[in-house]
């Protein structure tokens, strides 16, 4: 199959024109993307982390000095090479696993996770108990109207 010479320097030269510039700014652009990715590991691991200031929230929305320093560390780490768990145990090695904001699934913490089903099978239970018993309807004390004669004797 012949191709016509122009046809092919034609596409070569569309081909080059459209590389792009592989500069100081593409650079810049891969490492923001990479900075980028790295910034949402750490909000990630960061949102897993309790304050031990205001302990009701992460470290990701503390906007305490102590929650800002340790997001450091977590950046610290993640760029380093370290897992998410990783920096979780590190952290939980350190403060103790009230650090993690949802703990594990053992030992005493089981309970965070049984006892809320738990108690949503009993009120079940007791919610079916109380209709059941609503709808039976009443056995002794009522006389039917059935069994009344309301005729007069004549």
């Amino acid at each position: 199959m012949r191709v016509a010479w122009w046809v092919v320097v034609g596409f070569l030269g569309f081909s080059v024109g459209e590389i792009p510039y592989s500069g100081p700014l593409l650079h810049a652009q891969i490492a923001a993307t990479t900075d980028s990715a790295l910034e949402a590991r750490v909000r990630a691991v960061a949102s897993e982390l309790r304050c031990p200031v205001c302990q009701g929230e992460s470290i990701q929305d503390s906007p305490a000095t102590l929650a800002q320093e340790m997001r450091t560390v977590v950046r610290e780490q993640l760029a380093a090479g370290r897992t998410p768990e990783e920096v979780k145990k590190y952290f939980s090695d350190k403060y103790g696993e009230w650090i993690l904001l949802r703990p594990r699934p053992r030992g005493w913490n089981m309970i965070v996770y049984v006892l809320p089903v738990v108690a949503l099978l009993l009120g079940a239970l007791v919610v079916m108990r109380v209709t059941r018993r609503w709808a039976r309807p009443e056995e002794s004390g009522s006389v039917s109207a059935q069994h009344v004669d309301t005729t007069t004797p004549s």
